[in-house]
C-alpha cells in the first residue's frame, strides 16, 4: 500500500481525470501498483466468487489491529478495482470496515455508474468477500 494514494488524494486525482477512458488508465495504473502477490497466497481459500475474471484477496489484522490486504486479478482493470477497494480499507480495524459502507464513495468517484454489469457484480464479490473476511477476523 505504500506506493497507493490515501483516499483523499484518490478523489482528487479522479476528479482531474476529464473522461472516462482517462479514470479507465488511471484504474489500470493504481492496479499496476499493487505488490506481487506470493504464489502460495493464490489459493482456493482466497479466490473470490461472483467474478468473472480471477481475483485473490489475502486479509491479516498487523499488530495495531489494523487490517492489511494483499491481492491480485488476472484483468488489469478488475486488478485496479481491487486498488481502489484497498485505499477505501486501509488501516482500518475489521469491526471499521463492517461498519463502513462503501457505495457512497464509490459514487462519489463517478466509478459505479461506468463500470460493466460484469465488473459491478465483481467489484460487490469483492467487497463482500473482504467483509466476511473482516466479521472472520474481527
Amino acid at each position: 500500500m505504500a506506493h497507493l494514494p490515501d483516499k483523499d488524494k484518490l478523489v482528487r486525482n479522479f476528479s482531474r481525470c476529464l473522461n472516462w477512458e482517462e479514470k479507465y488508465l488511471y484504474v489500470i495504473e493504481l492496479g499496476s501498483q499493487l505488490p506481487p502477490l506470493d504464489e502460495s497466497e493464490r489459493q482456493a481459500a482466497n479466490l473470490i466468487s461472483g467474478c468473472q475474471s480471477q481475483v485473490w484477496i489475502v486479509m491479516s489484522n498487523n499488530a495495531q489491529g489494523q487490517v492489511e490486504f494483499h491481492g491480485d486479478s488476472d484483468a488489469a482493470i478488475v486488478k485496479g478495482l481491487l486498488a481502489v477497494v484497498f485505499i477505501v480499507y486501509h488501516q482500518l480495524t475489521p469491526q471499521q470496515i463492517l461498519d463502513l459502507d462503501v457505495r457512497p464513495f464509490f459514487s462519489e468517484l463517478a466509478l459505479s455508474q461506468h463500470l460493466t454489469p460484469s465488473r459491478s457484480q465483481g467489484l460487490e464479490a469483492m467487497i463482500r468477500a473482504i467483509r466476511s473476511k473482516a466479521a472472520q477476523l474481527a
